[in-house]
This record gives structure tokens, sequence and C-alpha cells, in this order.
């Protein structure tokens, strides 16, 4: 029979969806911007994005089924969008993840699946400050990885923690990357509009080129099989949706070119080599295409439909999981914004008693015979194929047993078993050559192990071992090992915390005073001290317990079921004297005594390396609803781009209003609740808004700039705007052209900046306005040769920092010259900036766009703009990041109109510089966000910051807390003293002449308030110190002369520390009232008489 006349099997495989109760239901997924599929399936289970970020991922038996639960447990893997995930497939729980932080992660998945939220991974390295688009296992060869970061790809062994192959010759950012099914080859997608076919062992990598879909859109790739044909989806010029077939005998001509419908969507293609079955899924479609792929004419034979919901991703179930016995042929699980579907491929059949061998040919099994190293050496070895008939298999009709053990990894030799260093491709500071890329990570962290060995000798570290503090290997070998039925559990957040504040905070008494630790102290390790510590060591990614070994070397801390290599062996008798260091801190009662310390390990920070921030798990919280003001209407959505959008004091918030006049409406913060409908009360400016500020020292003034060049003052009365008002208290002409942003000085009162399209800057005393005259133009800054996005004043007042379109940045000394004092490159992209100054006015960091718009984050010293310390890469969106600095905790928050999540980062002095906090994300999109002065904040919840968050009707105040136990107490180690910035420290006459006057510092301790530093040796649970150290430097106790033991309770009291008790128990009284001294109700009844118990 001729081929054409040939019937296709699987011609006539119908999509059967089943009901919704068979379904994963009630999931929340958002819209991602990646070049992934957003779900990835194995044998045994199923993972994909989650919430409104994607930060997080689900992950359920494949099959599951039924409504979720918001508080179902996940994997909590990365701190921004996971971009792409892929499980390995010679081991169905082993998943690798990457992110837009940069992070590409390893994640083990018990058998059982996810019984509590997962945060710990097997492995996690770094990728060049890029983020991470793609990650794709080999298909052939055990623990090869493939990832790929903007324009470069790479090949990781992950068991030898070694970078195989790194290529960086693509022009623009990889979006999409595909194995050919024997492993020899790969092909990429890219934005350049080319297809690349890779042969990585190759001197000349890249063996083909050719050009490719003429759009910059997403494109996919996908490789036919073991055969020499890809496929490709994208965009024409006009953004009409393709798929091409290429043979790479001819790669230049496509073989087939299929034009479909014009659509955003990119059609994602999953492709079965086995039965040749192609389904086209488009993001955002409610069709799915089913095709057969043939190798002549047509090449695409068009199948069944299948119509239903609308898909955010999509991804085909290994066959050996397939129902065979239903003819079931392929599985694809579609990804709506609430269900996982399951659709199954069923080819029709007049009984499905038997097993049909003709619909099911051999398919590849879970075994790998190669390695990483033997293949990148040249050796290929094909997967050996399996039979999907259950007649050949040991459980009969029973779907094929997934391949799940305790860990997916070999051990390296008989003796010796194998453990993952945490993170293998640290990326090295800024502005060097490699930009990152390691040489050689294994041998550089050998190295720095063997230099870090501490010079005991063999015989001392036995003699330490009985004495109880050697490594915790034999306790953790003794806790994993298979006759002990011990399975570790991962500790709750709380319970995680509560460890961390009662035995890592004080291990060192007589360092832990405050300011030990503070920027730039000699108590501080170096860059090299941490870089080394951290690559000798397997560091876990979750905050923990840190410890060093008690000669100085640092202890490997790694995960409890983690594989570790046996140096020795230790009887059990002595195990049980051994205490380990756990980087998850089990709950088990057997390990929680810490192993005794000498001097504290720096803790880890959210970066590689660094310490640990004390904000790092700060929690945002939205006000109860009665705090709210709602019913806002009309807000102003075409407000400019140089504009916050929304002002907020103490007392009163500024939110400007839509339509013709300029309006702005002013609400008293004290009036929550529904605002009455009808005309709010507004200032009415007469002509378009183009900025607004309250004044730091009055909350009754605030200054508006409109595009007319005036400056209008407005004196708020002290009862608040009651109807709208055109009659400003003070109107200054400003400039001859529009005025694009203002901004009030920080120390000096009635002084004014404002920033023109005339390209000056004007700075203002405004203090001849309160007798009836005009206001001066002190000083004139030239310069700017574009428009001037972004103002700030330096903390000081001496120095004004400006971001331009012309992509400079400039810091003046207004009173000294007119003309910049510095200059440096500044963002490319010409959407818009802001700049602010941190650390005392000693760096400056600026948010702002690159050249294919993506958000940028760059830190500068502010006495060197040419070169930036760091850049930070947050994400593709059209909105300005606006900033808001605390300087107290140095926490930068950042947010776009728009948007729904807070950013958080840490401004450090050190490498990395910028290191993300815990981000918050809100319920709904916000218009603009507000920070209040430092006095504001109720420090007795340990709020930080305090803001106001403005919605599309609702304005909300917004917490920013950090949890701590003893939250009773002032924590003085999170507040120090604070500027005083809602008062002026000079006037404005002060500053025209040259005066420089440092704002006043206050405390924000209440009155009659502990502090924590000082009732922390009161009755805490300290960490235990080394026999080594002196009685007197460790005792917890002021006064006390006898060590005390590990409860921290010493019977011999000194009379300090017993009036410190009594103060702390009659303050507790204080707090229960009456309680305490209520008599009950027994003691009113009448007892029995004492004679009648003789009788």
């Amino acid at each position: 029979m001729a081929w054409r006349f040939k019937a296709s099997k699987y011609k006539n495989a119908a999509p059967v969806v089943p009901k919704p109760e068979a379904c994963i239901r009630d999931i929340s997924v958002g819209s991602y911007q990646t070049y992934g599929n957003n779900i990835a399936a194995s044998a045994a289970f199923m993972a994909f994005n989650v919430d409104h970020n994607g930060s997080s991922l689900a992950v359920l038996p494949l099959d599951d089924c039924g409504r979720k639960s918001k508080t179902m447990p996940l994997l909590h893997a990365h701190t921004d969008t996971v971009t792409d995930m892929d499980f390995s497939p010679f081991h169905d729980g082993l998943l690798a993840t990457g992110s837009q932080d940069c992070l590409v992660k390893l994640w083990h998945i018990p058998e059982a699946g996810l019984e509590e939220s997962l945060c710990n991974p097997e492995c996690t390295f770094s990728h060049r400050q890029r983020r991470v688009e793609a990650v794709r296992w080999h298909p052939t060869a055990e623990h090869l990885l493939t990832t790929v970061s903007y324009t470069n790809l790479s090949l990781w062994d992950v068991i030898s923690q070694q970078e195989l192959f790194s290529n960086n010759e693509h022009a623009e950012v990889i979006q999409s990357l595909s194995w050919k099914q024997d492993g020899t080859l790969l092909a990429t997608s890219c934005k350049d509009k080319q297809v690349r076919i890779i042969d990585p062992r190759s001197s000349r990598c890249i063996v083909n080129t050719s050009p490719s879909h003429q759009s910059i859109k997403d494109s996919r790739i996908v490789w036919l099989g073991d055969k020499d044909r890809i496929l490709t989806t994208g965009f024409d010029s006009a953004r009409l949706r393709q798929v091409y077939i290429r043979d790479l005998r001819n790669l230049s001509e496509p073989v087939k070119t299929l034009e479909l419908d014009c659509s955003t969507g990119i059609l994602m293609p999953l492709f079965d080599p086995d039965t040749n079955m192609l389904f086209l899924a488009g993001k955002g479609d409610t069709t799915i295409l089913y095709m057969e792929v043939t190798e002549r004419e047509p090449h695409l034979v068009e199948g069944i439909r299948h119509s239903g919901e609308q898909t955010k991703g999509g991804c085909l179930v290994p066959k050996r999981a397939l129902n065979v016995m239903q003819a079931e042929v392929n599985r694809l699980l579609q990804l709506t914004s609430n269900m996982v579907i399951p659709i199954m491929y069923q080819v029709p059949r007049k009984t499905y008693r038997d097993f049909h061998a003709d619909i099911y040919p051999d398919t590849a099994g879970c075994v790998a015979q190669n390695t990483a190293a033997a293949w990148i050496k040249g050796h290929d070895a094909p997967v050996p194929k399996i039979s999907l008939d259950p007649s050949k298999r040991e459980k009969g009709e029973d779907p094929v047993t997934p391949r799940l053990g305790p860990k997916p990894f070999q051990a390296k030799s008989g003796s010796q078993e194998f453990s993952f260093d945490k993170v293998f491709s640290v990326p090295v500071a800024p502005n060097t050559e490699s930009n990152g890329h390691p040489t050689d990570t294994s041998c550089s962290a050998d190295s720095n192990t063997e230099a870090d060995k501490s010079p005991t000798s063999e015989t001392e570290q036995v003699k330490e071992s009985e004495n109880g503090k050697s490594d915790s290997s034999s306790m953790e070998e003794d806790a994993n090992s298979s006759d002990s039925g011990y399975k570790p559990k991962t500790p709750s957040t709380a319970e995680r915390r509560k460890l961390f504040e009662t035995k890592v905070k004080d291990e060192s008494p007589e360092n832990e005073e405050s300011g030990n630790f503070e920027r730039g102290n000699v108590n501080r390790n170096s860059i090299a001290e941490r870089r080394r510590l951290y690559e000798s060591r397997s560091v876990s990614v979750t905050d923990g317990n840190l410890a060093e070994k008690a000669m100085g070397s640092p202890t490997p801390l790694r995960r409890r079921d983690s594989f570790k290599a046996k140096s020795d062996v230790i009887k059990e008798d002595e195990v049980k004297k051994i205490i380990p260091v756990l980087r998850q801190q089990s709950m088990d009662p057997r390990l929680e005594k810490p192993e005794p310390v000498t001097t504290p390990t720096p803790k880890r920070t959210s970066t590689v390396f660094g310490r640990v921030s004390k904000f790092r798990h700060l929690k945002g919280t939205p006000g109860h609803k009665s705090t709210h003001i709602e019913n806002i209407r009309n807000i102003s959505r075409q407000i400019s781009g140089e504009c916050d959008g929304f002002h907020a004091n103490p007392d009163r918030v500024a939110v400007p209003l839509s339509g013709p006049g300029g309006k702005i409406a002013v609400l008293e913060l004290k009036k929550t609740g529904r605002l009455a409908d009808g005309v709010m009360p507004a200032l009415v400016h007469g002509a378009t808004v183009m900025d607004f500020q309250w004044d730091p020292f009055n909350n009754q003034q605030l200054a508006v700039a409109c595009d007319d060049g005036m400056i209008r003052l407005w004196e708020i009365p002290p009862t608040g705007l009651e109807e709208p008002t055109n009659e400003p208290r003070s109107t200054i002409e400003a400039h001859a052209d529009k005025i694009y942003l203002i901004k009030f000085h920080p120390l000096a009162s009635n002084v004014l900046a404002s920033a023109s399209y005339d390209m000056t800057v004007k700075i203002w005393d405004l203090t001849p306005l309160q007798s009836g005259e005009s206001a001066v133009a002190k000083i004139t800054l030239t310069g700017h040769t574009d428009q001037i996005f972004s103002l700030a004043w330096s903390p000081c007042g001496q120095y004004l920092a400006s971001a331009c379109k012309d992509g400079k940045l400039r810091v003046y000394k207004p009173r000294d010259g007119d003309t910049p004092i510095r200059e440096g490159k500044g963002p490319v992209g010409t959407r818009g900036a802001r700049v602010v100054w941190a650390l005392d006015g000693r760096f400056l960091v600026v948010m702002g766009f690159d050249k294919v718009s993506e958000r940028q984050i760059i830190v500068f010293k502010a006495d060197n703009l040419n070169s930036p310390l760091n850049t930070v890469g947050l994400d593709v969106s059209p909105a300005i990041l606006m900033p808001y600095y605390d300087e107290d905790s140095s926490t930068l928050f950042l947010t776009g109109r728009g948007d729904s999540t807070i950013y958080a980062f840490e401004v450090t002095e050190e490498a990395p510089y910028c290191c993300p906090l815990s981000h918050h994300r809100c319920a709904s999109l916000h218009q603009g966000l507000s920070f209040l002065p430092k006095n504001r904040c109720d420090v007795t919840i340990v709020e930080f910051a305090a803001a106001l968050r403005l919605t599309n009707n609702t304005i909300e105040p917004l917490s920013f807390t950090v949890p701590r136990i003893k939250s009773e107490l002032f924590q003085d180690d999170l507040f120090p003293p604070t500027r005083v910035t809602w008062s002026p420290t000079v006037s404005a006459a002060e500053w025209f002449g040259k005066a420089n006057k440092q704002a006043p510092r206050i405390s924000l301790k209440p009155p009659g308030m502990d502090s924590l530093t000082e009732s922390q040796g009161q009755g805490v649970v300290t960490a235990p110190v080394s026999a080594k150290q002196s009685t007197a430097s460790t005792t917890p106790f002021v006064g006390a002369t006898q060590p005390f033991n590990r409860l921290g309770w010493n019977p011999d009291l000194a009379g300090q520390t017993k009036a410190k008790q009594e103060e702390i128990q009659k303050s507790v009284s204080n707090v229960m009232g009456d309680i305490v001294h209520r008599s009950l109700e027994q003691d009113h009844m009448e007892g029995v008489d004492e004679r009648e118990w003789d009788e």
C-alpha cells in the first residue's frame, strides 16, 4: 500500500474531558510573562504556578482531583515568578525550577507528595544576575541540566557541581530550547529571529543557523523525536501565528508553513515522538489543536479540536502514567485560571478489554545508561525502551510504578555517599571580567575547604567528639538510616522563628550588644571571609541555627535528609552524645540541644552570602476595613510619569481626579468609611496637574505644579476641605514651560525645588510668601540636555541628584554652583526613572528600564557614578518603580502604578548591595503608595514602616512589621534613634546662607516600655558557650558569679537581677489587672470542721 493511502491509527483520537469533580479545582493562577508552559508533569506528580506572583508552586499527585484549600502545602520555590520548571525523565520526584530572581533550584518531592509546605531545595545556583528563562533535563544523560538566562546557554552536571558548557553567542534573549531525542544536538529559538542548532561537544558549537519567524514576540521550538526535523511556532511581522517544520539538511527553507490566525497568545507545541501526535495550545486560547506529524506531504494532518476553558499553560503526561487499558494514547494537562483539567486522548476501539499493542509502541524508560560526565566526553547511550503491555509488567494492569526513591543521586563510591553543596555557582563581585562566570567551581570549593580546615589533629578531633563537639554527621546518619524509622519533619515558620529567636540571637553574649553588627563595624567579617565560609560548606536557603566549630573552621551544614560523606565510624553510644547543627532545625526532641560554639558564624542574607537581615521576614498587613476610606470616584490614571500620583501626610491625603480643570481631592484620614455620593471636595487648578507634594513640616500646605508653569500653594483648613475651591493661598510663576516635578527640602523649611521642560532646576525661597511678597528663585541649576525624570535631596540636604532622559545621572551641590559636580551613566530606557539616596547619602539607588523595557534597580556609590555596583532586573512592565527608602532599616520599598506587589530590598554597603527581602503581595491592584513619617509607626507591634495604599476606589492603611517573639518589649535593635523629618532643622535663610546642620535624632521608645537589650539577660534561653570561654563573659545575668546551666537559670541571683524580676512581675500584674487578686468561688464556701475528719 502506498504511504499516502495508509490510514493513521491515531486519526480519530478524540479528547475526553472529565467531569469537574475529576479535575483540580479552586486554585488561583495568575497571568505570568514567561517563556515557560507554567505546568510540568512526571509519572507521579504535577507542578504548576499558583497565586498572582507565581513564585510558589503547587505540587500534587498526578491522579489528584477535587477542590483545593487555600492553605494547601506549597513549594515556596523562589522570591519572584517561576519562569520554567521541568521534572527529570529519570526520577519522578526531582524537579528543577528557574525564576526571575536569577536562581535555579533543584527540589526532591517526597514519595507521598507534599504533606507540608517545602522551602528547602536540594541545590541552588545563581545565573549571573539575569532572570532564568528555561530549564531542561537532558533526555539520555542522567543529572545533566540545561539552563537558559538571557543570551547564555549552560549545561550543568549537578553531581560534580560543574558547568560543563556555556555559550553566549546568541544576540538576544533565548526564548525556547529543545533536545533531540537521542541527546546529541539541541535547538534554540531566539528573539533575534534566528533558530540555531547547537552541538555542545563540538569545537564550533553552533553548527547551523537560519532565519525564523519575523516577529520578536515569543517563539517556541520542539525537536520532532530523533528525526532530523524541528518544529517552531511564532508570529510573522503582522502578528499572524505560524507553524514551521524544518529539515536540518536544508534549514533555511521550511518544508511546511502553516499560518493560523491573529492572536497575542503563543502556541505551545506539545509533541509525542512515539505516536507523532502534536498538540498546539495557545496561551489565552480556548481551543487546543491536535495534529499528526507525517514525514511527507502534507506534514501536518489536523485531528479533532478541543474547545473548553481558557488556557494558561499545558503539558503532556509521560507515557508510563497512561491508562493503556482504556486506549489512552496521550494525556494533556490544561492549566486554567482556577483548574487543572486532565484531557485524555482516546483511540476509539470496539472493546477495551484487551491491550491494543498496535497503538502503543515501546517507549523510553526511566533508567539512564549514560551520565553527564560520560556524555560530555563523547559517550552516547540510548535510554532502554520499555513496553506498556500490562502482561509484561509485574503489577499487571496497574500503572507503571514511578521511579521514586529516597534520593535520586548515586554515591560516588561504595563507602562514600553523595552530598550537594547547596549553592555551587556564586556570582563574583560586579565589574569583573568573568561577570560571575565560574571557571571551576568544584575546584575552588575544594581548595577553600582545605584552606579553612582546622589544624586540629585527628586525636584532638576524637576527643572533641567524645566531649560532644564533633560535627553532626553521625547523628544525621543515625537519623537518616533505614532502620531508625525517622522521617525528618520540616518545622513550621512559627517553630523555626521561635528556635531562631531563642538560640541564635544570644549565641555570643559578649558580642550581642547593640550596634556590634551594624554596617561598617569591625566585628562583621569581610566579603572574602564570608565567601570562603560560604563556599566551603553547604548552605541551605532557609535561615536557621548557625554555628562554627570550636577551632574556627566552619561546620558543614546540610539538610537532615541529605547524603553526606562518611569520614569515620562512631559508636552508637557516642552518637547520642553528639549535638548536631541542623540547617533545617528539626523539631525532633533528640536534636534540640545546639552545638557548643565559640563565635557566631555570619548569618546568611537573602542573597548568596552575607549576614541575615533582621527584616528578611517583614510582613505587610492591610488595616481593618473600618480604617479604609471607600467610594473614591474618578481617580485619574492619566497622571504624569514623573509624579507618584498619590501623596499622604499623617492628617490627610491628596488624590488626583480625572476630568478637566486639574482637580485634586483632599481627604481627611480621620474621616474613615464610605464617602458620600456627589461631588468630592477638591482643589481646582484650571490646568493639568503635573506633580504635587505635601510640605513635610506643615500638614496643611500642599504644593501643586501644573503644565502652565505655575506652582500653586494651598492651605487646607485644620478641619479639612469642605467644598471645591479654586483659590490657592499663593501662586508662583515658576517657569515659562510646563513643570515636570517639585521636591521640598528635607531639612530646611520653605525651600522648594522645581524641574521644568526648559531643562532647568530652580530652588525657591518660599519665605516671602508669608508676608504677601513673591517667592524668589535663589538658585537655577543647568546642565540637563533632555527631560528630567526625577530629583532627590540628599539626607544632609547639601546635594541634589537627578535622573534625566538623556541617560545620565547628575549630582549637584546647589549652593556652590549651578553645574553638576558629578555625572554618570544612568538607565538607558526612556520610559522614566527614579533616584533615591541610601546609607546616609553615600549610595545612590536608581530605578529605571533597560533597552528591552525590563525594570531595573541600579546601585551606585555617590562619589562614583561611572560604574554601577550592582544591577538587579525585576520584570517587564510599563509601570515606573516608585521608591521609598527607610534609612533606619536600610529597606527600599518599590512598586508601580497598576502593580499588586510591593517589592522590598535591603541596601547594603557590601556586595551584592541590593538584597531581596520578603515582598508583599496585595489583594488588588493599586494606583499609588505613600509612606508616613517614622513617628507614625506603632513600635508596640514592631511596625517599622507605615503606608497608605490607593486602589481603584479605596484608601487603605498598610503596616510593615517584623515578627518577634517578645513583641511586648521595645525592639531597640530594629528601632535606632531616628532622624526628625517632621520638623525643620534650619530655616530657608540659614540654608541659603550655607549653614549646615544635621537633623536631631530621637528615640521611638514609648515611656514605660522596657528595651529588648535591657531584658535580654533575664530568663532568656541563650546558646551554650564553649568551656574555653570565661565565665564572666558568658554569664547572661548582670552580677551573676556562677556559670549558668543549660536552661539559662542561675539559682544564686544577684540583687540587681532580683529587682529586675520583681519589676517584670509587677508590670505583668498591672497588665493582668485585678484578675490575679480576684477571690475564687471556693474561698467563700464553708469547709469541714477539723474535728469531723477525726470522727
